[in-house]
């Protein structure tokens, strides 16, 4: 199986692409959302929370999983691939939706990083919209830096959007909210040409149409699901061990009450079928140690 994971219900929007693109898979999605949201924490308690749900997914069946939450893979995707997954999951994978987005931008393919002397593209100015958390990161300008350094990412944090986004606010202010942060980006680009943008949340797809209408027109629209799918569909294409075809469909976990979790995911997913399940974490932790073990174990 393939599982999604996400601090909450925006990863949703990834899982929706996958379905539709992958319709003879079967996946597994896990939110965090007795932990939500993961960008109010440190870094190292978003790392140990990942660490957390990653197993859960694995022992649910998962042997690939999709980290469809940016904070998550902002604060630690490249470390637990490098130090805390060989260990212990060996025959696991997991990937993220940061890195896709990165390569759609740069043309450059993570595995190969970037060649001396290649040129991806022709230069240009690439605006990011996320959160606070993951503009704070870094991890879109040091990921694209490191593709093609000719390109130029300018980035604008949007606090407070989604929160409306969840609180299914009216268009209107949704609008005032998307417009005002565009115009912020563009206030500091001060006439620069602004080539692309990258919708860096999984929330904002749900608003896509928001972005494309306040922002100039020639300027083209990264979203994540597409290129997400599109990143999946490759992966599993180069590690066909992956693909799973025996039993299509979806399940759905929250590590909260499930009630209302169902209620929201309901929307963002567009299936009135959906049902979450609680998963009870501390009988599914009891024999592991805590994440302060994990790292303890690495030397973390």
């Amino acid at each position: 199986m393939i599982g999604v994971f996400d601090s909450g219900s925006g990863g949703l929007t990834v899982l929706k692409e996958f379905c539709a693109t992958l319709p003879e898979q079967r996946f597994v999605y896990y939110g965090d959302h007795s932990n939500a949201p993961y960008g109010n924490r440190d870094a190292d308690s978003i790392y140990e929370l990942t660490l957390l749900s990653l197993t859960r997914l694995f022992d649910l069946g998962c042997s690939l999983v999709v980290v469809a939450c940016n904070t998550a893979a902002a604060t630690g995707l490249r470390r637990l691939q490098q130090t805390w997954l060989p260990i212990h999951f060996p025959d696991k994978r997991v990937i993220g939706v940061i890195v896709p987005m990165v390569e759609a931008i740069t043309g450059v393919p993570w595995i190969a990083e970037r060649a001396e002397g290649q040129r991806s593209c022709a230069p240009k100015t690439v605006a990011v919209f996320a959160t606070r958390y993951t503009v704070d990161s870094q991890i879109f300008v040091e990921e694209t830096q490191r593709r093609a350094p000719e390109i130029q990412v300018v980035q604008q944090a949007c606090p407070g959007l989604v929160k409306l986004i969840e609180e299914d606010a009216p268009l209107p202010d949704l609008r005032r909210a998307v417009q005002r942060y565009v115009a912020l980006l563009l206030r500091r680009l001060d006439g620069q040409h602004l080539g692309a943008a990258l919708l860096g949340c999984t929330h904002y797809p749900l608003i896509e149409d928001l972005f494309i209408e306040a922002l100039p027109r020639h300027v083209e629209v990264f979203s994540q699901p597409k290129i997400a799918a599109a990143s999946l569909v490759a992966y599993l294409a180069r590690h066909p061990e992956f693909m799973d075809e025996r039993d299509p469909g979806v399940s759905f976990y929250t590590s909260a009450p499930s009630e209302n979790i169902t209620k929201l995911a309901k929307r963002y997913f567009g299936d009135e079928q959906i049902r979450f399940q609680t998963l009870a974490t501390n009988a599914m932790d009891s024999n592991r140690p805590g994440p302060g073990g994990e790292q303890a174990a690495l030397g973390l």
